[in-house]
């Protein structure tokens, strides 16, 4: 189509770097072309922890399921759901501010997620690879602690950056007919169940085809056991009281 839908087509999660650094100044351009991202009424809520202590990279990598790549990578970012700035500006402003409502969980988190997907695109355009780390809401008290948020900030994510050390296949997606609906909600059990089949066969060709999954299997921990339960109650102590 044109080379900015190729490379939004390209995407890989990438886990295994080079040893060389990225320049401070393009990842400052690629802090830069993520605020360029659409924010709900200009909020920009969102701060962007980078984190270069080794040690407390370790010690985040142990924290997230010991994804050893958190360490390993040339930068690796924390992406925060930030309502502590837009709140205290407005409250500066003799505003009478109301904190913890829901909306600005959600306001906050989407502003989050598109802006560091425009990190993100920026980074593969320059020759980069990328992997989004939710893992850091496994542990996010100790995240927090380790990264000093204050209240009304909780980290949503974390993205590996570097230049890639391998060539990982694109993973198969969903069929477009599953996605988009005409004029209202459909059924789509058919095109999961040929998605299915299409994600059997990857898994089957990948790394030697040691992997007997399907995408519905593989969904099977985020419903029943790795549910991040103690979420609401984290959320609520940061001060999104959810109301």
């Amino acid at each position: 189509m044109n080379p900015t839908i190729d490379l939004l087509k390209s995407h890989r999660s990438i886990r295994r770097f080079t040893d060389q650094q990225i320049p401070r100044e393009l990842l400052l351009e690629l802090i830069r072309a993520g605020q360029a991202a659409a924010t709900s009424s200009h909020v920009q809520a969102y701060s962007v922890i980078h984190v270069r202590n080794p040690a407390n990279r370790e010690r985040i990598a142990e924290l997230a399921g010991g994804q050893g790549y958190v360490a390993s990578c040339a930068d690796f970012l924390v992406f925060c759901a930030d309502m502590k700035r837009p709140t205290e500006a407005s409250e500066r402003t003799g505003a009478n501010v109301v904190r913890g409502m829901t909306e600005q969980l959600l306001v906050a988190s989407v502003d989050t997620a598109l802006m560091a997907q425009n990190v993100a695109i920026a980074a593969e355009s320059a020759g980069l690879g990328i992997c989004y780390i939710g893992g850091i809401r496994n542990n996010p008290h100790a995240i927090s602690d380790l990264l000093h948020l204050p209240e009304h900030v909780y980290p949503v994510f974390g993205m590996c950056l570097g230049y890639p050390a391998v060539d990982p296949d694109i993973k198969p997606r969903l069929p477009v007919e599953a996605i988009l609906k005409e004029d209202v909600y459909t059924e789509d059990s058919e095109q999961v169940a040929a998605f299915d089949e299409a994600m059997r066969t990857y898994y089957g060709e990948r790394r030697g085809g040691h992997k007997n999954s399907d995408w519905s299997r593989n969904l099977t921990p985020l419903f029943d056991s790795k549910l991040r339960a103690h979420m609401r109650d984290f959320l609520i102590e940061r001060g999104f009281e959810m109301k």
